[in-house]
């Protein structure tokens, strides 16, 4: 497939709103796809790269090119030649991978240059994500939905169920089973404003504490124990304690899903920094453990002594949970079996108010009838957690592409100083809408200092002057030794301009710090 074809594709992706439109123009392309085309295609399209990073940044990108006349390239091409660029290391290796990255623009047409540009940036944000993908498969084939969804749930692969479901069709589907030893994409939950209407929407369920720690899925098969993050990544040798704790159960053939979280000596929570250090590959996991231990806490089983318990309600598949887990090891629970029940409701809100109280993220609210629906996020759990809001300045902002192509995006976001400086506490993109990005265009480009140019003109970054205040809902903070006060806004996502505020009235350092005192570097 030539790249032009999957840029085309990609813009018209990008200029839709309309999920239909999304999923029959993937459809269309998956139509005209080469099987081999597609582990490179459905990444590209969640602008992701295979390969992971290359070691390219916007210095290497920043240098025009002039563009060919005509497409040659294909996918194929494109993919090997930035294998060959993630190998580049050693002395001289910014030089070669800036003579690459001109060979592969100068080879590419002005429309493949605009798309390989955002991809390499990470800047291709379109909204063609695995799920679009998924139905634009099934589209493409003929293929039942839900039977598509099932395969790429149980392979943990959208890319390899969609290079065996081009290659040989919808029977293809059939071969692919949940497998101990084989992760699968995690169920995930829908968020609600409140413990009393996630009760309302689910009926009869139970209330469960949402742990701020790594979503983890134990696999085990004898004396062979694996451990995989909600992206499924092996992280089995970095958490030796969650193997040694796995071995211990009854069991010796099982899925387990829940979570790891390092706690204090009072058995509450540390910062989530913490628990998340546990698995980089930076740190010496022996040391690592010793100084900081994490214990699992285990919610649901997927499969047990070669049962595959995904299609069983929730209420049954907790049963064999119980069966297989001590409660020392399961998530703390209420059951709310009538929903009716002003007396259960009001004990729900309490169970609420009391795992914030120990120092957790929130609940999860969970319906007694739901199967376990892998890789969604279905309406039968719900999330309920507080959210925090901050009134921040504008320090700077990004050009964005794709359908964001020519307005300022990505924001800069500081905090008051006491000296009356701004200390940034990281980026975000979300929840602008196209009215948002107009407006704050417009805005930022009087504000900057400096010709504000475009992204070819003057890089990818505009200063602005810190006088603009806007609203920032965030789920927390983290320790980051990349900002200032050493602290970094996570899921941070802009609510609305704050006009009637000057930034001398923006939340200062101090007062961020304060509100999250275990997380204070």
């Amino acid at each position: 497939m030539l790249l032009s074809r999957l840029a085309v594709v990609s813009q018209e992706v990008a200029a839709t709103s309309a999920r239909t439109r999304k999923t029959a123009l993937l459809a269309e392309l998956f139509r005209d796809a080469e099987a081999a085309d597609v582990p490179i295609v459905i990444p590209y399209l969640a602008g992701r790269l295979p390969q992971g990073r290359i070691g390219v940044g916007w210095k290497t990108l920043g240098t025009p090119v002039p563009p060919a006349a005509e497409p040659t390239l294909t996918v194929r091409e494109v993919d090997a030649r930035l294998t060959e660029l993630g190998a580049v290391s050693g002395p001289g290796s910014q030089a070669e991978r800036a003579r690459l990255v001109g060979a592969l623009m100068g080879a590419a047409t002005e429309p493949e240059q605009r798309f390989l540009l955002a991809l390499l940036s990470g800047e291709l944000r379109q909204g063609a994500l695995d799920a679009l993908a998924a139905e634009g498969l099934a589209q493409a084939t003929g293929a039942p939905p839900a039977d598509v969804r099932r395969a790429v749930m149980l392979a943990g692969s959208l890319q390899t169920v969609a290079e065996r479901l081009l290659a040989d069709g919808p029977q293809a589907l059939a071969e692919f089973r949940l497998t101990v030893g084989r992760p699968v994409w995690p169920m995930l939950a829908q968020s609600a404003p409140s413990v009393a209407e996630a009760v309302d929407r689910l009926g009869s369920c139970v209330v469960e504490e949402k742990l701020d720690g790594i979503r983890v899925q134990v696999h085990r098969d004898g004396d062979t124990v694996r451990v995989h993050t909600r992206t499924l990544d092996d992280i089995t040798d970095r958490l030796p304690e969650i193997t040694r704790a796995a071995r211990e159960l009854a069991g010796d053939r099982f899925i387990l899903d829940g979570e790891v979280l390092a706690l204090d000596g009072d058995g509450r929570p540390r910062p989530f920094q913490e628990t998340a250090g546990r698995v980089s590959s930076r740190v010496d996991v022996t040391t690592a453990a010793e100084a900081v231990p994490v214990s699992p806490v285990f919610f649901d089983v997927l499969a047990v002594d070669g049962r595959d318990l995904l299609d069983l309600p929730f209420a049954d598949r907790h049963a064999e949970l119980a069966r297989l887990v001590p409660e020392p090891m399961r998530v703390r629970r209420l059951l709310v079996p009538d929903p009716a029940d002003e007396a259960a409701r009001a004990a729900a809100e309490r169970f609420g108010a009391d795992t914030l109280a120990r120092g957790h993220e929130g609940v999860v609210l969970k319906s007694l009838d739901a199967p376990y629906s892998a890789g969604r996020r279905g309406a039968s759990w719900l999330k309920v957690k507080p959210v925090h809001t901050l009134d921040l300045v504008v320090l700077a902002a990004e050009w964005g592409s794709g359908r964001r192509t020519g307005k300022l995006s990505n924001l800069h976001l500081g905090a008051l100083r006491p000296d009356g400086s701004f200390a940034m506490l990281g980026k975000t993109f979300k929840g602008l809408t196209d009215v948002m990005l107009a407006w704050q265009t417009e805005r930022l480009r009087e504000l900057a200092v400096g010709p504000a140019g475009s992204p070819g003109e003057s890089g990818p970054v505009v200063t602005v002057r810190p006088e603009l205040v806007v609203e920032i809902a965030y789920d927390g903070l983290q320790r980051s030794t990349r900002y200032p006060a050493g602290v970094a806004l996570r899921f941070a996502r802009v609510v609305r301009y704050r006009e009637d505020k000057t930034p001398d009235q923006a939340d200062t350092v101090e007062t961020v710090l304060a509100a999250h005192p275990g997380v204070a570097p």
